[in-house]
């Protein structure tokens, strides 16, 4: 996840990975949206490639770059983690509901005794 998080740091590599999730891309399509050199692109898509984020296919004598979702996968479980309400939010919505339920449950008993 450490390299994920590192790859998706820099906003030269954010910006490729929305290029690439768009359709698969070589190196010279993906640098020319950008003003950066071809090997400066080449690191990125390495960093991207090393992270698991982009994969590359080969096709013919030309090697093309799609997004991998998967590579996302840890980082996506970790930040659903760390969003999700803690464990016990839930036990003290449980209680809550529970609370007005009995409460409800009194008022009609006791509007049903006066009448």
């Amino acid at each position: 996840m450490d390299l994920v998080v590192g790859a998706l740091a820099d906003p030269v590599r954010r910006g490729i990975l929305e290029l690439v999730r768009q359709r698969r891309l070589s190196a010279g399509e993906i640098a020319a949206h950008f003003e950066i050199s071809r090997p400066a692109v080449s690191r990125h898509l390495r960093v991207l490639r090393e992270s698991g984020l982009v994969r590359d296919e080969l096709a013919g004598r030309q090697r093309f770059y799609v997004l991998d979702p998967q590579g996302f996968a840890d980082l996506t479980a970790w930040l659903a983690r760390m969003t999700a309400p803690p464990p016990w939010q839930q036990r003290l919505d449980a209680l809550e509901t529970e609370v007005h339920r009995t409460r409800r449950a009194r008022g009609l008993s006791g509007k049903e005794n006066t009448a």
